[in-house]
Formats: structure tokens, C-alpha cells, sequence
């Protein structure tokens, strides 16, 4: 492959070779989807209130011809102003996609996958769309797949997530052969947009953008259906209510006019009128300017967060931030800076800090800090920038995790690593993983006088269980018996009681014929010898990490605290680290903590009737546990993932009644379950993470939110990115969800009382009691789309009340947009007085330019048309109605600025 492609793994490609070839197979890019313009307008058309339009449309152009004898002029202008107003709102919502098609493409170029090269002989780390083939790329955990790959370094572990092209679940097992004559089935091939779920390994392009299999694939996609966001749920509801609504109101008019006007009064109404009049009830009830309102403020809303560097990747999202009562947070690079320093080392009989042990160990000769700073440099999977070699140890880029960062800049202060990795070979690695919580690294010294050596590093209770010896501060090395275990322990709570995190560096060293020799270039061998010799280690010592929390993170947690919102630390880490961080982070503000013991105890103490898997039992059984903690309510718990296993649904449903919770060493299996628990409690969770391991759950939740430094395969996973990694970004957004609600359900309250009710009152009194229509429809359409919109469009625009964020949680499953409260206030109240004022200025007006008193214009019905009544020509009458109509109008239009003062508070 490398010849094939005039590449090499240690040079890469050089500039020219670049050049050439992204000028013959241009940018790593995917063309664009077809367009499908013409089923787009289909949807433009015929979405929202546009089928019932439609239909009064067609009931209006009949009424005209060939119903109308003679036909009615304003019956075909009435006509061409519905068609006008499907139009106008077909154009909003093209332009509406076109708009949010902008905003999505800027929030795409400012989220650009990032990958690491080997190019002129040095790494470096490029945007994703500058790579050509035969550039040689380097992957690690976490990593989206950039391009079409073809391995020619793999881990141990490497694994790939193919799910997206395949449908299968579990991860593809890498290898640099070919395992299959399918492209698609080998495993040594990476599929650009797929994603390295773990492991590491080097890759040379073999293609990009559209000559990739995702290319290829991606001109045959079809859209996929995708599930509908808590907005889209209510705004189809409230779409469904209106419709029966008015389609009831209207049909029950028609029948009235057949079974009663129509042989009492047959000069009051023609069938075109009734048709016309049935017509007006569907005009009226459907508030036009709603999905204007609607769509306009989403993009408003997701403008205003991205300025606040919050990204939505769907708009349609924003308002489900609203119902978030559970935030599932990961720890590292979430809560904390992810800033991760060694400010600990500890060995048998001592620990000092990084300073002293570099002050009284001057160039790290020691023996006891030899093994220390071999396993800390060797046994790692990060790597400096080679570009930012020059700069002090703090400011270097460095390509890797947290975590393996700060050892590798603790193990650079001692000794410049390069030397340490001049002097070594490595024959086999085993990279770090959320399951294992460890690493293994085998290297064979170059000048062949010392021995093999196997250096691993992970978590101490993790591979405690395999040492059996430990070194002092001196290097001399003791068995590893119940005093040295009670001192290691002791440190190790005490580190971890303050917030450090705790890793065990090991090693084990092959003295003469070393097991492995002769098996160098057989990875398949080395890794059945090295599990069979993963054992009897020697530890070398113990370091602490400092990975301070964001100076924000205490108010943001109170914020969410008063808001309703239960903010629970997910993590893999150690739980006295996690319950000191989340101490310091004030997710936890108890004294003592509940363990799973009391979990247990306390659901054998329930009734065996209350054990029932039930998921509505949350809120009594949150009580039942605050009321047992006599503690005001705040109950905690600290919980670690291997505690979890084999749980059932009676202790699940006293967890998630907790209001302060950590969950420890949990793998992402583990944080998958515990969304998934939290959901079925009937939680709106919302879950951060910037890692790999972070992304089932995120993916799970009803918000996903991913910080922008994280891996690739949690920003693709997540519903929003949190560009600057700050956490208090996320109040900013959950206020901006409630907003959005809170904004809609005024724009409905505005819209309905004029533009529904007070235009549905005319029509009945017309039909029912024979008053001359006081609104003409070409009017309804006019408030409805015109006088009303603008100034809904205003209250989109309102700011968030000062308490908005001392509510509780929107219920969805209870608290709905629209509801018979409310109905109750834009009709029964608030429509019925402004349709009761409207009609006694056109009465008023009627009588005074008129001389008709109400009592002559009740019941009217067919005087008003046979010609002449009250002393009046049927043309004076015409006159009279039309202008009585624009009154009737403008007194709405009037009363309808009272209304929007009223409806901002």
C-alpha cells in the first residue's frame, strides 16, 4: 500500500506530492445531497395549517363557480387571498430552510474534525478535509475516521464502531490484514465516517471524499425518519386540536343552514354563502402567523446561543432543553478544567510532591525514580506536538488524552522522554480503555544489557490483584504483604478524599531468555505471552493527578439546584475522587452519603406491594427517601458502577429518587443503564461528556451535550456542543428552552383571542341569529395575517421572566401548550371580551350612522338582503355593512395592542 501510494510511514507525504494530488482529486469532502426541490414545496405546501387552507380554498373557488349564480366577485378575491396566504407561508418556510440551512453550515465549519498526520517526516495535526491519498494517518480511541483507510499499525484493542453503515452493534476487532474480499467486511480497511471505539493504530488514505465508501453510499441515502422533538409533538397536537375544531364548528354551521336556513329563510343563504361562511369558521380558527412565530424564534433562539458558543445541530432540540430535570455530567473535562497535573508521588515509605521529587532526585537517576520515569514516559500513549517541541514543557500541544498528558509532561520534567523512546523498542501495547482501566506497554532496551520490561499503569484497584512486590523511596524492592497493601491503601484514600485522581504505575522485568523472544514481529503470539506474564508485578509507585474543577461549576450547580434541576456525577473515576470533586463542585452538600447498603435496606423495608416496577412512583418515592434522611429534602448518594449490577427495579426506583447522586467507575455500558433507568422514571435527561466512552449515553439521552475539545464520536453523537467547554453554557441553554415555550404559548395567547375566536363569533351570531356579518372573511385574513403577525413576531422577541429559572421543569406528559385552561383563557375570556367590545362598536356605529338599534338587526336573516329594509336601498345597506365591517376590524386590531401589553407579563 505505501508503494502503491509513493508514501512512507516514518516521512509521510512531502509538500509537492500534496499539492499534486489535492489539485487532481480535490478536497476530502462529500458533494452535496440532491436537492428534491419539488418535494420540498410539496412539503412547503401541504405541512402545519396548510391542508385545512387548502381546503377552504377549494371551498371558496366552488362557492364561486360553479355554485355562484351569478358569481360573486368577492368570492374569487377571497379566493386568490387564501391562495396568497399558502403562498406567503410556503415562502417563509423556504426561506426558513434556507436560513437554518445557514446557521447548520456555520455551525458544521465551526466544528471541523481534526486529524493527526505523519507528513514531512514530523506529526502534525490538519483539518480532515486537507487530507489526499497516501497521506498516512494516525488514530486513536474516540476518533471519527477522516477518510477510506487502509491499516498498517494496529493495537491489540483497535476496535471500530461500523454500525452506521452495517447496522450491527458490536465493534469490528482491527487488523493490517485483509480478513475478506469485501471491501466493506474486511477488517483492515477504516471507513471514513465510522469512528475507533478504542485502540490505536496508523492508516494510509487509499480514498477521499466521494470515491469513499461513505461517497459512494451517499449518493443512494434517502432521508431517514427521525424522532419527533417534545416541540414538534406539541405543535402537531395543538395542530390536530384546531383542526377537528374547526372542521366540527364549520360542518355543524353547514348543517344548521341545510336542516334549518335553508327552508326557513331560503333568500338569507345560498349554498355558496353557506359554503363561504363554513369556510370563514376554518379561517378563523387557525391562527396563520403561528408557524412564522414558530419558526423564526428557533432560529433566533439558536443565533443568540451560538453567539453564547453553544451549537444546536437541530433547532426543533432548543425546546427540549426546557423539560431537562436530571443532567447526567461527566467529571473530566466537563466539571473540570481538564488541566490534569502530577502533584503526588508515592512509594512504599514515602510521598513528596513532583517539586521534591525532582529537587532531592536531581536528573532522575535514582533508581526508585528510573523505574518511576521509564513507566511514566514508555508506557504512554500520548506524544508532543513535533511542532511545539521548542516551547516550555506547560505550553507544548500534546496528541492524546488527559490523563497520559500530564504524565507524559510530569516524566518530560524529569528526563526528556525522546530518550527514553531512543533507547526502547516497543514490541507490543495494549492503549487504555474505560473497561480495562489500564495500559500495558512491552519494551525491549536497545542495547540488549538489560532486561525485557513490562510496564503497565492503571487503576490500583484494577491491578492490584496482580503485584506482589512494591519499591521504596530507595528502589529496594519488598513483597507486597497486608502492611505495604494497609500503607498503599491508606495513601490512596487520602489522595483520592482530596480530589486527586490515583493511578498505579507497575512493571515487571524478564531477566536472561526472555519469553518473548523470538515472537517480535508476531503481535497474534505477543499477545497470548503477555496475557500469560501480565502478573507477579512489581509496583513502582503511585501517583496523584490534579484536574482542578471550573471556577463556575458551584453557582452553576446551585442554578440548576433552584431551577428543578438534579445535576448527578457520572464518571470513571475512583469514588472518594468523584465524591471529593463533586464536594467541591457542591453536586453533593451532605455531610454523609447513602451507600448501596442503604439502597438495599431500604427496599426490604417496603412493603412487598410497593416493589412493583412502576414508573410513576418517582415523586412519593423521592419523598419517602427525604423523609427517612430527615434532612430537608437533599438526599445523597454515592454509587460505583460494579455496585450496580444485578440491581432491580425497586432499588433503581429509590435511586432515582435521590437528589444528589455520584456514580463511580462506570464503563459506558454502565452509563448507558443509567440513563436508560432514569428515562424509564419518566426523567428528561440531558447527559455531557467530551469522551468516547461518554457517547452511548449521550446518544441515549433526550439532549446530548458534548463539549467542543471532546472526541469526535461524542460531538457527532450529541444534540449540542458546547464550543468553549464551559458548563455554565448549559444554563444558558435550558433557559433559552424554557424561553422558547414560555414565548409560544404568549404568541398562542395573542393569536386566538382576535385571530380566532372574536373572527368565529361573528360567523355564528350570522348564521344562528341573522345579525348582518360584522366581519367579512377577506378581514379575518388580514388580522390573521398581517395586523396580528407582526406583533407576535415581538413577543418572540420578549426576554425571560425574572423568575424562569426558579421553576420547576416543564412535564410534558402534563403540561401541554395548549390545554382546556387554556382555551378557557384566550376564548372564554379573553376573546369573548374582545369579540363582546368589537360588537358593541358595530352596533354602536350600525345605530348611529345607520338608525338600526340591535334589536332590529337580531334576527334580521333574510331582510337584510331582499332588496331594501329600514327605509334603505340594498345598495345604502352594502355601504353601511362593508363599513360597520371595518369597524368592526379596527376595534380588534385596537383592542388587539391591549392584549400584547397584557399577554408580556
Amino acid at each position: 500500500t505505501l508503494t502503491k501510494f509513493s508514501t512512507s510511514r516514518i516521512q509521510g507525504l512531502e509538500d509537492e506530492a500534496i499539492k499534486r494530488r489535492r489539485e487532481r482529486d480535490g478536497p476530502n469532502v462529500l458533494s452535496s445531497p440532491p436537492n428534491r426541490i419539488f418535494l420540498k414545496i410539496f412539503q412547503w405546501l401541504f405541512s402545519g395549517f396548510c391542508p385545512l387552507l387548502w381546503l377552504a380554498a377549494v371551498f371558496v373557488w366552488i362557492s364561486w363557480k360553479p355554485l355562484g349564480n351569478p358569481a360573486n366577485p368577492q368570492y374569487l378575491a377571497l379566493g386568490i387571498a387564501i391562495i396568497l396566504v399558502i403562498a406567503l407561508q410556503a415562502s417563509f418556510s423556504a426561506w426558513q430552510e434556507w436560513t437554518t440551512s445557514r446557521v447548520m453550515a456555520s455551525i458544521t465549519s465551526m466544528l471541523p474534525t481534526e486529524t493527526v498526520v505523519t507528513r514531512n517526516g514530523a506529526m502534525c495535526t490538519i483539518v480532515a478535509t486537507d487530507l489526499v491519498q497516501g497521506d498516512v494517518v494516525h488514530l486513536r480511541g474516540g476518533d471519527k475516521i477522516p477518510a477510506d483507510l487502509r491499516l498498517i499499525e494496529a493495537s491489540r484493542d483497535l476496535r471500530f464502531d461500523r454500525s452506521m453503515l452495517t447496522g450491527e452493534s458490536d465493534a469490528v476487532v482491527a487488523t493490517v490484514n485483509y480478513t475478506d474480499e469485501n471491501y466493506l467486511e474486511t477488517r483492515n480497511i477504516a471507513v471514513m465516517g465510522t469512528h475507533v471505539t478504542q485502540g490505536s493504530g496508523v492508516g494510509v488514505v487509499i480514498g477521499t471524499g466521494d470515491s469513499t465508501v461513505m461517497g459512494r453510499i451517499a449518493k443512494m441515502t434517502t432521508s431517514k425518519d427521525t424522532e419527533k422533538t417534545l416541540l414538534q409533538i406539541e405543535i402537531t397536537r395543538f395542530v390536530i386540536i384546531v383542526a377537528i375544531l374547526s372542521l366540527v364548528v364549520g360542518t355543524t354551521l353547514l348543517i344548521m343552514w341545510a336542516a334549518w336556513l335553508r327552508k326557513s329563510y331560503p333568500t338569507f343563504l345560498l349554498l355558496s354563502d353557506a359554503l363561504v361562511n363554513s369556510t370563514g369558521v376554518i379561517i378563523a380558527f387557525v391562527p396563520e402567523g403561528l408557524p412564522i412565530c414558530l419558526t423564526l424564534t428557533l432560529t433566533l433562539i439558536a443565533k443568540r446561543m451560538q453567539r453564547q458558543n453553544v451549537l444546536v445541530k437541530n433547532l426543533t432540540t432548543v425546546e427540549t432543553l426546557g423539560s431537562v430535570n436530571v443532567i447526567c455530567s461527566d467529571k473530566t473535562g466537563t466539571l473540570t478544567q481538564n488541566l490534569m497535573t502530577v502533584v503526588h508521588v508515592g512509594f512504599l515509605d514515602a510521598a513528596v510532591t513532583t517539586d521534591e521529587l525532582k529537587a532531592r532526585y536531581s536528573s532522575g537517576q535514582h533508581p526508585a525514580v528510573q523505574r518511576l520515569y521509564d513507566t511514566a514516559a514508555l508506557c504512554n500513549g500520548s506524544r508532543f506536538d513535533s511542532e511545539t517541541l521548542g516551547l516550555p514543557i506547560a505550553d507544548r500541544r500534546v496528541n492524546g488524552d488527559a490523563t497520559d498528558t500530564a504524565i507524559l509532561r510530569f516524566a518530560e520534567n524529569l528526563r526528556p522522554v525522546s530518550q527514553a523512546q531512543s533507547e526502547h523498542r516497543k514490541l507490543f501495547e495494549i492503549p487504555f480503555n474505560s473497561k480495562n482501566k489500564w495500559m500495558l506497554s512491552l519494551q525491549q532496551p536497545l542495547d540488549g544489557s538489560s532486561a525485557t520490561l513490562l510496564l503497565i499503569k492503571g487503576a490500583p484497584d484494577v491491578l492490584l490483584p496482580r503485584c506482589s512486590s512494591i519499591q521504596d523511596a530507595k528502589g529496594d524492592v519488598h513483597a507486597l504483604d497486608k502492611n505495604s497493601l494497609e500503607r498503599l491503601l491508606s495513601l490512596q484514600r487520602q489522595w483520592s478524599g482530596e480530589g486527586q485522581r490515583v493511578l498505579m504505575l507497575c512493571r515487571r522485568e524478564f531477566h536472561g531468555t526472555s519469553p518473548f523472544a523470538g515472537h517480535e514481529d508476531d503481535p497474534a503470539e505477543l499477545e497470548v505471552i503477555v496475557a500469560a506474564h501480565n502478573a507477579n508485578l512489581c509496583i513502582v509507585g503511585l501517583v496523584g493527578i490534579v484536574d482542578p474543577p471550573r471556577k463556575e461549576i458551584p453557582s452553576v450547580v446551585d442554578i440548576c439546584r433552584r431551577a428543578g434541576i438534579r445535576v448527578f456525577m457520572v464518571t470513571g473515576d475512583f469514588a472518594l475522587t468523584a465524591a471529593a470533586i463533586a464536594r467541591q463542585c457542591r453536586i453533593i452538600t451532605n455531610d454523609g452519603v447513602d451507600s448501596i447498603e442503604d439502597i438495599r435496606a431500604r427496599a426490604l423495608s417496603q412493603a412487598p406491594g410497593a416493589l412493583a416496577d412502576t414508573r410513576s412512583e418517582k415523586p412519593e418515592l423521592k419523598d419517602s427517601v427525604s423523609q427517612e434522611q430527615g434532612d430537608g429534602g437533599v438526599t445523597s448518594l454515592v454509587l460505583s458502577g460494579s455496585e450496580l449490577v444485578g440491581l432491580q427495579a425497586e432499588h433503581w426506583n429509590i435511586i432515582c429518587g435521590y437528589s444528589e447522586i455520584v456514580f463511580a467507575r462506570t464503563t459506558p455500558e454502565q452509563k448507558l443503564l443509567i440513563v436508560q433507568e432514569l428515562r424509564a422514571r419518566e426523567n428528561y435527561v440531558a447527559v455531557t461528556g467530551d469522551g468516547v466512552n461518554d457517547s452511548p449515553a449521550l446518544k441515549a439521552a433526550h439532549i446530548g451535550v458534548a463539549m467542543g475539545g471532546g472526541s469526535e464520536v461524542a460531538k457527532e453523537a450529541a444534540d449540542m456542543v458546547l464550543l468553549d467547554n464551559n458548563f455554565s453554557s448549559i444554563v444558558v441553554a435550558i433557559e433559552n428552552g424554557r424561553l422558547v415555550f414560555e414565548n409560544l404559548k404568549k404568541v398562542l395567547l395573542y393569536l386566538l383571542p382576535a385571530g380566532s375566536f372574536a373572527e368565529f363569533v361573528p360567523m355564528l351570531l350570522n348564521m344562528s341569529l341573522g345579525v348582518p356579518l360584522p366581519l367579512s372573511v377577506i378581514f379575518m385574513i388580514v388580522i390573521c395575517m398581517l395586523t396580528d403577525v407582526w406583533a407576535s413576531i415581538s413577543l418572540m422577541y420578549e426576554s425571560p421572566e425574572s423568575d424562569i429559572m426558579f421553576r420547576a421543569p416543564r412535564n410534558p406528559k402534563k403540561e401541554h401548550l395548549v390545554n382546556l385552561k387554556f382555551f378557557g383563557q384566550a376564548y372564554g375570556f379573553i376573546g369573548l371580551m374582545e369579540a363582546l367590545f368589537a360588537h358593541i362598536i358595530f352596533f354602536v356605529y350600525m345605530y348611529w350612522h345607520g338608525g338600526f338599534t340591535p334589536g332590529e338587526l337580531f334576527l334580521a336573516f333574510d331582510k337584510w338582503t331582499l332588496g331594501g329594509f329600514g327605509g334603505k336601498d340594498q345598495a345604502t345597506l352594502n355601504l353601511l355593512l362593508s363599513t360597520g365591517q371595518s369597524v368592526y376590524f379596527l376595534s380588534l386590531v385596537i383592542i388587539q395592542w391591549g392584549n400584547m401589553f397584557a399577554t408580556r407579563t
